[in-house]
C-alpha cells in the first residue's frame, strides 16, 4: 500500500491513507453536481433568498431535535424581503442555539438524535449533523457578506 507523505519539513516518512476519505469524496461529488444543477436552474442569488435559506435549515433542525419533531419543509415561510428574513434567522437562530444547549455528550453521537427527514439525519450522529450546518452557516454566510459588500461598491 502506498502512502500519503506525511506535512512538514521531513517528507521521508508517510502516513497510511485515511478510510474517511470516501466520503469526503462522495460529500465533494454531492456538492459538485448541487452546483453543477444550480448553475443550469433559475438564478436565486439574492441574500434574502440565502438567509431564509439558513433561517428553514436552522428552524426545521431545531424543531426536529428539540421540537414536535414534525415541522414540514413545506410549510416553512420564505421571507420576501430582507426585514422578514432578517427576523425569520434571528428566531431560527435561537431556536438552535437552545436545541443545541438541550444536548449532552453523549446525545452528540447518537445517530439519529435529530429527526430531519430531509437530510441525513436519521442516519448520521448527531456530532456530524452539527458539523453539517455549521458549514452551512459559514459558506452561506460568506456568500452573504459578499452579496452585500457587491451591492455596496456599486453603490459607489
Amino acid at each position: 500500500m502506498s502512502g500519503i507523505p506525511a506535512r512538514g519539513p521531513d517528507r521521508r516518512t508517510t502516513v497510511a491513507p485515511r478510510p474517511r476519505r470516501g466520503p469526503l469524496l462522495q460529500q465533494f461529488g454531492f456538492a459538485r453536481e448541487r452546483l453543477t444543477d444550480r448553475l443550469a436552474g433559475p438564478v436565486m442569488d439574492s441574500g434574502t433568498w440565502r438567509l431564509s435559506h439558513l433561517s428553514e435549515l436552522l428552524a426545521l433542525r431545531a424543531d426536529h431535535t428539540d421540537g414536535s419533531h414534525s415541522l414540514p419543509r413545506d410549510d416553512y415561510a420564505v421571507a420576501g424581503d430582507a426585514a422578514t428574513a432578517i427576523a425569520a434567522f434571528d428566531a431560527a437562530a435561537t431556536a438552535w442555539r437552545t436545541a443545541l444547549l438541550g444536548v449532552d455528550d453523549p446525545a452528540l453521537d447518537t445517530v439519529g438524535h435529530s429527526t430531519y427527514p430531509h437530510g441525513s439525519d436519521p442516519e448520521d450522529p448527531f456530532i456530524d449533523i452539527v458539523w453539517w450546518v455549521n458549514q452551512e452557516l459559514l459558506h452561506h454566510g460568506a456568500e452573504i457578506a459578499l452579496l452585500r459588500d457587491l451591492y455596496r461598491a456599486r453603490q459607489r
